[in-house]
Parts: C-alpha cells; sequence; structure tokens
C-alpha cells in the first residue's frame, strides 16, 4: 500500500509525541477572544502565481569584549570571541506578497526593538512591517540586547533600579542599535538581491543530541537537570522534537544561496567566548557540502525544555567546544542529507498573518514580596546565591508586574507554500510544538520559538500543576504569564494556519518511458574463455 506525505508526517509526530497531546488540542479549535483580527492578506489564482523569488544576506554582530553575556540572572560578562554572532536574512516573494524571515544569534529579541526594525524595514524596502519574522536563535553565548531593556525601571525606587541595573543581565543600548541597524540592513540587502530561484523543503531525523531536561521526581515533583543518573529520576517529563525542518534556495546556475533549518534544542553548548554556539557549526557543515556563500537562517523551534544535555547518559557527557561542533555538525548533516535528496520547484503561495493578544501576569503573593524584599537587603553569601536570586526576581516582577498587569502576545504565521512557520514570542515547552504540528493543516510545520519579542518560559499547565515543578516554572520577571498562556498561544497559531490553504510540495521528475535498448557493454552473456 502506498504511503502518502501526509501520512508519513503524521506518523512521524505522532512518534514524536509519544502519546496523546496534554492540552487537548486535536478538537476544535476555539475562535479567538479579544485579539486583534490576522492581518488581510492577499492572494492570486494559481494561474497568476510568478516563479518563486528569494534572497539571503548576513551582517556581523559579534558583541565586543567586555559587553555582558546574557543567559542568566546576574551579570556575566565576554573576554574572548570564539566566532561571529550575525544577523541572518531570507527574502522570499511570489509577485504577490513578500515575507521576510530573519534570525539573529541572541538569547531573545525583546518586542520594541522588533516593532522598531519591522518599521524602518517597510520604509527601506516596501515589505509589511507584519510580513518580517524575527526570531532569536537563542545563543546564550551572544551579545546583550534582552533581560532587562535599558530605562525599563526607571520608574522604580531606588532599590529596584539598584537590582534592576546593577545585579541583572542587561541589554546595552549601544549594541541594540547596531543589531537593529544590521537587521535592516540586512533585509534590505536580501531583498536587492531576490531573484528567481528553485525551492525544495523537506524533513531530517536527528534524536542523538536534543534531550527533554526536565524529569517526574520520586519524590512526587518534577525537577529541571536533576544531575546525571540520579537514581531518584522516573522519567522524562516531556518529549523532544527530532524534526529537521528545512527550505533551501538554488539559483538559475544551480548554485545553493541559502536555506532556513528549523530545529528543537537550547542553543547552551558555550563553546568558550563570544558565539553563536552550535549554530556555528552547523553554519559550516552546511556550507562545507554548498559552498561558503550559502546563508544559513536558523529557526529555533519549541526548545523551552529541550537542551543537549543527557540526564540519563551512562558515560561523561561533552562540553565545550566539543559539545557545539557535535550537536552542530550532526544537525548540519543531517540538513545536507535533506537538501541532497529534495525536489526542487515553486514554494507558492508567499503569505503571512499575525494575531495579537493581551495576555495576564502571575503575580507574588504580598507575602512572598515582604520576605523578597527582607532577602535582598543581605548579601547573597548571607542567604545562598540561589535564594537571592530569586528574591530579587521576586521584587523586579512585583515592581513590573503593579505597572504592566498584561503582556501583549504576538503569535505570527508565515506561509512559503506547503510550508507554514508558526512562532511564539516565549521559551516555549516542547509539548506545545508538537501539538501545533500535530493540528497544522500543513504538510510542513515548523515552529519558531522567541519570535517577535520576549515573554520569557512558557510551561505546560501540567508542569505549574501539583506534581510540577522545575527551573521554568520559578515566578520570575522574566517568566511569569498565567499557566493558560501556552495553549492559548498554540490555538491562535493553529487558527491562522487552518484559513490559510497550503500550497503544493515540490515532486521530483518522473523519468521517461523505457523505449531504447539496453546498454551493449552490460547486456552481453558471461564469458569464460
Amino acid at each position: 500500500m502506498k504511503v502518502s506525505h501526509k501520512d508519513s508526517r503524521r506518523d512521524f509526530i505522532r512518534k514524536s509525541i509519544l502519546g496523546t497531546s496534554a492540552l487537548g488540542l486535536a478538537g476544535q479549535i476555539p475562535e479567538a477572544k479579544g485579539s486583534t483580527a490576522p492581518n488581510p492578506q492577499k492572494t492570486a489564482s494559481p494561474a497568476a502565481l510568478a516563479p518563486t523569488k528569494a534572497g539571503f544576506a548576513e551582517r556581523d554582530i559579534t558583541p565586543e569584549i567586555g559587553m555582558e553575556q546574557p543567559g542568566g540572572y546576574g551579570k556575566v560578562f565576554h573576554k574572548v570571541i570564539h566566532d561571529p554572532c550575525k544577523v541572518r536574512a531570507s527574502v522570499f516573494a511570489d509577485g504577490t506578497n513578500t515575507v521576510a524571515i530573519v534570525a539573529v544569534d541572541a538569547l531573545a529579541i525583546h518586542a520594541p526593538v522588533v516593532a522598531a526594525t519591522r518599521k524602518r524595514i517597510q520604509a527601506k524596502t516596501g515589505i509589511p512591517a507584519d510580513a518580517v519574522l524575527i526570531c532569536a536563535t537563542h545563543s546564550h553565548s551572544s551579545g546583550p540586547t534582552c533581560m532587562v531593556s535599558p530605562n525599563e525601571f526607571d520608574f522604580a525606587d531606588a532599590l529596584v533600579k539598584e537590582l534592576a541595573y546593577e545585579k541583572s543581565s542587561c541589554a546595552d543600548p549601544k549594541y541594540l542599535k547596531i543589531v537593529e541597524d544590521m537587521m535592516v540592513e540586512a533585509v534590505a540587502d536580501a531583498h536587492s538581491k531576490a531573484n528567481t530561484v528553485q525551492l525544495g523543503v523537506g524533513r531530517g531525523y536527528e534524536d542523538k543530541v536534543a534531550f527533554n531536561r526536565r524529569f517526574f521526581m520520586k519524590n512526587g515533583l518534577t525537577y529541571t537537570h536533576p544531575g546525571q543518573l540520579n537514581p531518584e529520576i522516573l522519567r522524562a517529563a516531556g518529549p523532544i522534537d527530532p524534526e529537521v525542518g528545512v527550505v533551501a534556495a538554488w539559483d538559475e546556475k544551480g548554485k545553493c544561496i541559502g536555506c532556513i533549518v528549523n530545529y528543537t534544542c537550547h542553543t547552551t553548548t558555550n563553546p568558550g567566548g563570544a558565539s553563536a554556539n552550535w549554530v556555528y557549526y552547523l553554519e559550516q557543515t552546511i556550507r562545507g557540502a554548498f559552498g561558503p556563500d550559502c546563508v544559513v537562517v536558523f529557526v529555533q523551534g519549541a526548545a523551552g525544555d529541550v537542551t543537549q544535555v543527557d540526564n540519563l547518559n551512562p558515560n561523561v557527557n561533552r562540553a565545550g567546544e566539543d559539545w557545539a561542533r557535535f550537536v552542530g555538525a550532526r544537525v548540519g548533516a543531517e540538513a545536507v542529507k535533506v537538501m541532497l535528496d529534495m525536489p526542487r520547484g515553486t514554494l507558492t503561495p508567499v503569505a503571512y498573518s499575525v494575531q495579537r493578544e493581551e495576555m495576564k501576569r502571575r503575580f507574588p503573593s504580598p507575602q512572598k514580596v515582604k520576605e523578597a524584599l527582607e532577602t535582598v537587603r543581605k548579601k547573597p553569601e548571607e542567604v545562598g546565591a540561589t535564594k537571592w536570586t530569586f528574591a530579587k526576581e521576586t521584587v523586579l516582577l512585583n515592581a513590573k508586574a503593579k505597572r504592566e498587569p498584561k503582556v501583549q502576545v504576538e503569535v505570527q504565521v508565515v506561509q512559503l507554500g506547503p510550508v507554514a512557520i508558526i512562532t511564539n514570542p516565549a521559551e516555549y515547552f516542547c509539548q506545545f510544538g508538537l501539538d501545533i504540528k500535530r493540528n497544522s493543516p500543513f504538510e510542513y510545520t515548523f515552529i519558531s520559538m522567541l519570535a517577535n519579542g520576549c515573554v520569557g518560559y512558557v510551561p505546560t499547565e501540567e508542569a505549574l500543576s501539583a506534581g510540577g515543578g522545575g527551573y521554568e516554572t520559578r515566578l520570575t520577571f522574566y517568566s511569569n504569564l498565567v499557566p493558560e498562556a501556552g495553549t492559548r498561544i498554540a490555538n491562535m497559531g493553529i487558527e491562522q494556519a487552518r484559513k490559510m490553504k497550503p500550497g503544493a510540495v515540490p515532486q521530483p521528475a518522473r523519468a521517461p518511458e523505457y523505449k531504447g535498448t539496453p546498454w551493449e557493454y552490460g547486456s552481453l552473456g558471461p564469458e569464460l574463455s
């Protein structure tokens, strides 16, 4: 019996989910409540569709020595440079719509920077602001783009300002300006280079480099990174997504000019110094096969609870550069295999949709705030660094949430024919990504986390319930949306995708019907003498 591409995809995702969805998303998707309508998108009849055009470009945004290295709740500073951090941009057009997909080697990019960049891109290129997708690769070895923003706590009292600006990881206004400028430049460059291309799409499978970092423990709780081979571990508390999704473009001379790669794994290998993290080795691997001009746009999947750390590994885990190379090269090698095998053609239509919604924050209790204030007035050495750090986060959240009790959340869908890239602005748990894929009408669905903003960790409701727990569920200035936010974000993406019409997947050319004669050299009988 012939198995269709759609059946293969469903089976792939079904196996990845390791059971049914915990979120009940497989049923009827509810209508959006209190949200803005998706942007109207222009469509064209198949006969009117022009060949797809695409362009790629990149810019250097390597931070300077001495700049902050984000990724924690305190200050850490770069001392050496390992490899370049970049902005990598791609632009796609079908003669009716144009979209841009931009990946930034950064921990996260906050919504105000995204808004300002989109506005400038629209003014410079004509690409609509809502047609621009800006996602962070989530490199923990990149430059200072996030956590506390410049002037964010100027409204607060002296203690809160000190905790925010002197004791927390902070974005650098000088560096933010560089990143914004380079994003605009890269998109404008890619837009100017856009020309008729042959496009392909495919998927690979890589399950040896990514692991869920959360575990159900014998004490009834859930721990994040409980320790390698901890005998109290029962089982993993969540899945991984081993799919390597790829869209690639070849120019009219057959040269691969760029690709989009989608995979789900924290970029926390930290090879030593400022770095794009394992994305650097992803890029090097693909360029080894397709040449140094191939621009690799990495789109991070729903990796909020997935990292390279194998807590069940009976052997010593890798570290530093070895780990970065291992993850990046394996994902890159799988992407190369997919690219070598994918049929090429046109991916149409090109389209986009955006939905925004206000979501509530979780507030710390008055008692917790009182205790936190007492704690932060002491030295970390007195009370313990972890207790002090989370007390600091409680104080900052209390000040911020009183002023802004709700957060605007944007979910965007960018369509490239049979591909839907569905975004979220969170460190989004992997289960949500798998649920979205399973409910998407598209043959290929890529999840893009930390896109167009940052609202911190968004765990499943199970992780925030009795028996849950772990690092990602801690209530902090960084992560504080209500428990139902993750499901709502998933629904917003699925709703928009279901309003779009997927395009056809390019198919390989059929071999001509056999009408000749066998090869004379190969059609002879055996000779023994």
